[in-house]
């Protein structure tokens, strides 16, 4: 696609522009019927925050009159993607009322406000969170965090003290226990992630089949212990005032289940380039996990089944990805860049689990053509 010599891209601009103002209006109008006995509500930023790749997460500020007072309030949106997203599947109320639930907990996660879930308004459900304060350090660490040692320390630490916070919830108490009993949880989780699996292969894939096979016979007894999971605990899910966790994002894959799948998950992301707990200064991955231990009172066991398992998982993810590019479902080139870590992800869960087999990926990658046409129009796009 070539860009037309007679367009003008500041219309492009301004028509960008009245469908965010249209959004605004829509969006305030909402927020009015949420805010009884006030006036005058009005939503003064929309921004979009660019890291990340499921919903989408919108930042913006509520201003409202209440008993003759102004208020101000920083807000975040978090969107359905359009179907079929990333993750599927979505269920936004179920990520609302997980907030809901840890708001009188220890957990820094931010206090769930309002829930839309007709689609009515912006088109797709939605649900507004507040937003809290902090740095999230994703994908790269800056110069003034490598220097910094001792909060580097502190901010794993404290990373971990909130893992185990997670864990340690009162599922009863806090009526959590109504998204299930956990139990089953792995082999819902093996079905679930085979299923995305086959619904984007364009055909064989002998490393992953080989992978499952060996997850399901070498599967662990089920966890004694049912906790809530948060299901994607890694470094940039959480953001930091200093050297302490400040909050806890990305709710989606969260349920009740076996709380060694997070440990899992935090052991194979802990040491990933761009994450500030790959640093010397940092807890190492032993330390994390013997301090969780005695912060939680849960034995870590079967470590290398769980890390394999969850590789599985990010493999299946990163796949869905590379497929729904290579299918036109999205042109962003992040989701095709996807299939590049299949492979690697792959033979480092089998090599977790002792199989040294040398197996082919088969098509994990999206279409390179695709990719550079893509790469080509977004760079003839002022």
């Amino acid at each position: 696609m070539t860009a037309d010599p007679d367009s003008d891209p500041d219309s492009d601009r301004d028509d960008r522009d009245d469908r965010d103002v249209d959004r605004l209006d829509r969006l305030a109008a909402w927020l009015a019927t949420q805010l009884p006995g006030c006036d005058d509500v009005r939503v003064e930023a929309l921004d979009r925050v660019e890291f990340g790749h499921s919903a989408e997460t919108l930042t913006l500020t509520v201003c409202w009159r209440g008993d003759g007072v102004g208020h101000r309030q920083d807000v975040v949106l978090r969107q359905r993607p359009p179907a079929p997203g990333l993750l599927e599947p979505y269920d936004l109320a179920r990520q609302f009322a997980i907030l809901g639930g840890l708001e009188a907990t220890p957990v820094r996660a931010p206090r769930a406000l309002w829930y839309e879930g007709t689609g009515e308004v912006l088109g797709r459900e939605f649900y507004v969170m507040e937003r809290l304060g902090g740095t999230v350090y994703e994908r790269t660490i800056p110069d003034e965090l490598v220097a910094a040692p001792d909060r580097v320390r502190r901010m794993s630490e404290s990373l971990v003290e909130q893992l185990a916070a997670i864990h340690l919830v009162d599922l009863s108490a806090t009526g959590l226990d109504a998204l299930g009993n956990g139990h089953g949880y792995l082999d819902r989780e093996l079905d679930h992630w085979v299923g995305e699996i086959r619904r984007v292969q364009r055909g064989p894939l002998p490393a992953l089949e080989r992978l499952e096979a060996a997850l399901r016979e070498r599967r662990p007894e089920a966890s004694a212990i049912v906790t809530l999971v948060h299901g994607d605990p890694k470094p940039g899910n959480f953001a930091f005032e200093g050297g302490e966790v400040s909050a806890v994002f990305d709710w989606e894959m969260s349920t009740v289940g076996d709380p060694l799948a997070d440990i899992g998950w935090a052991e194979v992301t802990w040491t990933m380039p761009g994450t500030f707990t790959s640093l010397p200064a940092s807890l190492d991955v032993d330390a994390f996990v013997a301090r969780y231990e005695e912060l939680s009172g849960i034995t870590v066991v079967h470590r290398e089944w769980y890390r394999a398992m969850q590789m599985f998982k990010m493999a299946a993810i990163l796949l869905v990805g590379a497929m729904h590019f290579d299918a036109g479902i999205t042109d962003d080139l992040r989701l095709a860049q996807m299939g590049y870590g299949v492979h690697f992800l792959t033979a480092g869960a089998l090599a977790n689990l002792g199989i040294a087999d040398e197996l082919e990926s088969g098509p994990v990658m999206a279409n390179e053509e695709r990719m550079a046409a893509i790469r080509a129009r977004q760079e003839e796009t002022p």
